[in-house]
């Protein structure tokens, strides 16, 4: 053979293998895929356990583990009982984009704590109509059992941090909007101490800082305690296009504090609308055991629209500290840079730890072979008694039919798991007969109670029907497609197939064999406008009777595709 040949080659394949390793010891981002915005995170040794808001669903405070960064588990949520949830924090009857908002964990001297806030806006009261409950809960395992909520009676504002200082102090850091502010919008994060032996603010608060740029929206404070001084990091913009991280410095917690004049240290106001994520922001930072440091921080993938039906989720950004370089500068202050090679955050990472692997899991199945609930399943705030049975009929989800139909503030019998992709098969087999006119159950993709997508067997006068019914944001429900199921014996299969364009509502009556299609619709109607994203889940109402008639779930999947 001739050896230019052969050098082409050798050329080639080091070429190959070089792009495979380089794939091999990449992340891909989001690390948390689905509606996992307002991400927080702490280390214990070499593990790793990250928090996000929930908003109006329960259970609340979902908590996942990490050895490597990139590969999250989700072991628990730090709200997962009702008694927690219906007294000073309210999620039974919470309004929409209510509920749990930018918590903060945390681990001190073998106990975990979880500080953040319950919004809950009540329209009765003409005055002040918006109740900011801030308190903290603590395990001494993060898959719990969590405490009950330990309220800090006048705490203004939301998203509260606990730092925790090296002289045995305990601080509070949190925000609101100033007495007299110079505009509309305008935060302040304030600082005072905790009593954690009373559950209690005490001592004298002190105002820290209004932010960088403007200081539009300023929330998410986080406190650090780096190279002698403290750092107090921000959100700022508002979380959409403008959304970004700001940082400040001061020798004494109580300030003053200067800003960086680098900032915003990560945003995406300054890329192309197009690119592929946006509205990066509201972040926490993470020191490594070996000294490195890195970023969680929210993101939105620019899917359709430039927007996702999963809303804001949790992405991973490499940090450095660099110190400022200029001679004339009496002090020279050390300041993080995130993603230090191209300041932005990239879909594609080199992984934290040599040697891992990111696994992806594209497939959700549930056969309901366990007495427990799949931790994947949520609910649109605190279930009504008797909702669902994993006991009533062996290896199936059994969901009670209730009068109550999906209604802001409302409850019904409603659950569902986050969408994680665009791209998707989602299927159900169930099993369903009622003897009462107008039950009906089903599949229901939703975003918010004024935003919804239904597929269901409905008991008409005579047989049964299959409707889809849409509420799109700010329009009435309408039904848009409907089929009468002359060959029902009470058993389906329902699957929603969804591609760049369009989602593909189907149904097998003879155990998958076959497929007849409902209807297609565009995919950008339950696109996430709100703090929360889409779920894929199941639905049964009697539609305002009372009703003993339920359906039986045998089991679910839903394989994703990431879109390109």
């Amino acid at each position: 053979m001739n050896s230019s040949i052969i050098k082409y080659t050798l050329s080639v394949l080091i070429l190959i293998s070089s792009n495979l390793f380089a794939q091999q010891n990449t992340f891909e981002n989001p690390i948390l895929k689905g509606g996992y915005p307002d991400p927080s995170i702490c280390r214990v040794g070499d593990d790793y356990y990250m928090v996000n808001s929930t908003f109006e669903y329960f259970p609340a405070l979902p908590i996942h583990h990490s050895k490597d960064l990139v590969n999250w588990e989700l072991i628990g949520y730090g709200l997962h009982r009702e008694n927690q949830c219906n007294g000073a924090v309210n999620l039974v009857d919470v309004n929409s984009n209510g509920g749990i908002h930018a918590p903060t964990i945390r681990y001190h001297e073998g106990t975990f704590y979880i500080i953040t806030t319950n919004v809950y806006y009540d329209p009765n009261k003409k005055e002040n109509p918006t109740d900011f409950v801030n308190f903290i809960i603590t395990a001494k395992s993060p898959e719990g059992p969590w405490s009950e909520p330990h309220v800090l009676e006048g705490a203004p504002g939301i998203d509260p941090d606990i730092f925790f200082d090296e002289d045995g102090k305990v601080w509070y850091v949190g925000t609101h909007s100033p007495e007299n502010p110079n505009f509309d919008g305008e935060g302040e994060i304030w600082l005072q101490e905790i009593d954690l032996e009373n559950w209690k603010l005490t001592g004298e608060r002190n105002y820290l800082w209004r932010g960088a740029c403007g200081g539009v929206w300023v929330e998410g404070p986080h406190m650090y305690k780096h190279d002698g001084r403290y750092y107090l990091m921000v959100a700022e913009g508002g979380t959409s296009f403008n959304h970004a991280v700001m940082i400040a410095v001061s020798d004494d917690i109580k300030g003053p504090y200067f800003s960086n004049p680098r900032n915003p240290i990560l945003s995406t106001r300054h890329l192309t609308y197009d690119f592929w994520v946006n509205s990066t922001g509201h972040a926490d930072l993470i020191q490594l055991e070996d000294g490195r440091w890195y970023m969680v921080a929210l993101g939105i993938r620019g899917d359709v629209d430039r927007r996702s039906n999963m809303g804001r989720e949790s992405h991973l950004i490499p940090v450095q500290w660099e110190r400022e370089p200029f001679e004339w500068q009496e002090i020279k202050y050390d300041w993080p840079v995130c993603a230090p090679q191209t300041g932005r955050v990239e879909r594609l990472n080199p992984v934290p730890f040599e040697g891992t692997k990111q696994i992806r899991k594209e497939e959700f199945k549930d056969e309901f072979d366990s007495d427990v609930l799949n931790l994947e399943w949520n609910f649109r705030r605190v279930p009504m008694p008797n909702t669902y049975s994993l006991s009533k009929r062996e290896g199936h989800l059994r969901l009670f039919a209730n009068p109550n139909v999906i209604k802001e503030r409302g409850r019904a019998s409603l659950m569902g798991f986050r969408q994680k992709e665009s791209l998707y098969d989602y299927e159900v087999k169930m099993n369903f007969k009622s003897k009462q006119k107008n039950v009906e159950a089903g599949i229901s993709l939703f975003q918010k109670d004024d935003n919804y997508i239904n597929m269901t067997v409905q008991r008409a006068a005579k047989g049964y029907t299959l409707k889809l019914s849409l509420k799109a944001h700010d329009k009435e429900q309408n039904v848009i497609a409907n089929d009468e199921l002359e060959l029902y014996k009470g058993e389906i299969i329902l699957r929603v197939k969804a591609d760049k364009e369009q989602y593909h509502f189907e149904y097998s009556l003879d155990n998958g064999n076959e497929f007849k299609r409902l209807t297609s619709i565009k995919n950008n109607y339950i696109i996430s406008r709100g703090y929360t994203g889409a779920y894929l889940g199941m639905y049964c109402t009697s539609n305002g009777k009372k009703s003993n008639a339920y359906v039986d779930f045998d089991w679910v999947k839903c394989n994703y595709e990431t879109l390109k």
